[in-house]
């Protein structure tokens, strides 16, 4: 039986991922304390009913787990150990929950020298979901770190997540996550090319969905997308320089392991390109316009 008593909570990055799990505790009733450095972002999240601090030490005083929500290693490095970050206020009855999407070894690397240096644990739980997914506790969280870490840790992760699994120690969460993102990539390039593919041969894109739903072809991304590419829909769902981000972190995990993914290359090379051309900010249905011939 999960435990009901509330959590204290520190969310580092009010991002639009980190404020979605930041408002997701907040009206489960967690006591969250938030740190990000852009003030409206903090005060968004303030009017909610979180509480503010002033570093990120600061908000890991104040609280038993830190949830960190930030784009890149370098970043998540000088947060738990730059000035008055994560270390300064760290001791070894307090969890660190990585809930970014980093490079495995550098994930690692990090927990081992936090829990030398102040006791404190860290538990890498990358996420797929998205916002949806965060604002409605239907998260799939891919957890790495060791097996008693990772039950403490689901005293936070049960309000955000539908499926929660350890992957395995340290890393391994982020590097499921890299699985998550191969197929991510390929299954949007794959529904991008489907759809001009019906348009051509005069099928209804929006009716492609309903029709193989259930059979070998269907996906969620099929379903939640297809309609979306086929009426060039681009309201913002994701970035696609962050899906670069954490293809160029496949790449380079896949070179160290000597891990053939010829597939893979050509989707990252056609994200590289829509970054190129200035789509990096917008969202992954941009890649209809590389199809249809009017990059701008």
């Amino acid at each position: 039986m999960t435990d009901t008593t509330p959590c204290k909570v520190a969310v580092i990055g009010a991002g639009i991922m980190g404020s979605a799990i930041a408002t997701r505790l907040i009206e489960t009733g967690q006591t969250v304390t938030v740190f990000d450095l852009d003030p409206a972002k903090v005060k968004a999240l303030t009017d909610k009913g979180g509480l503010a601090a002033i570093s990120i030490a600061e908000a890991t005083r104040a609280s038993d787990f830190v949830i960190l929500s930030l784009n890149h290693a370098s970043v998540v490095r000088a947060v738990v150990f730059g000035p008055e970050g994560v270390s300064a206020g760290a001791d070894a009855t307090k969890m660190l929950i990585d809930m970014s999407s980093i490079d495995p070894a550098d994930t690692a690397d990090m927990a081992a020298r936090l829990a030398t240096e102040t006791g404190m644990k860290w538990v890498d739980c990358p996420l797929s979901g998205g916002v949806p997914g965060a604002l409605a506790g239907r998260l799939t969280i891919m957890a790495g770190g060791e097996e008693a870490d990772i039950e403490r840790a689901y005293t936070v992760m049960h309000h955000l997540a539908r499926n929660y699994t350890r992957m395995g120690p340290s890393g391994a969460g982020q590097t499921t996550k890299l699985i998550n993102q191969l197929f991510c990539a390929v299954i949007f390039q794959a529904v991008a090319e489907a759809t001009k593919l019906a348009e051509a041969g005069g099928v209804d894109p929006a009716s492609i969905p309903a029709a193989l739903a259930g059979g070998r072809a269907d996906s969620s991304i099929l379903q939640e997308f297809m309609t979306k590419f086929a009426a060039r829909d681009y309201t913002p769902t994701g970035r696609i320089d962050n899906m670069l981000k954490d293809l160029d972190s496949l790449q380079a995990f896949a070179l160290k392991t000597r891990t053939p993914l010829p597939m893979t290359g050509q989707v990252v090379e056609i994200h590289r390109l829509l970054c190129a051309a200035g789509l990096g900010g917008r969202d992954s249905a941009e890649m209809m316009r590389l199809l249809d011939g009017a990059l701008s």
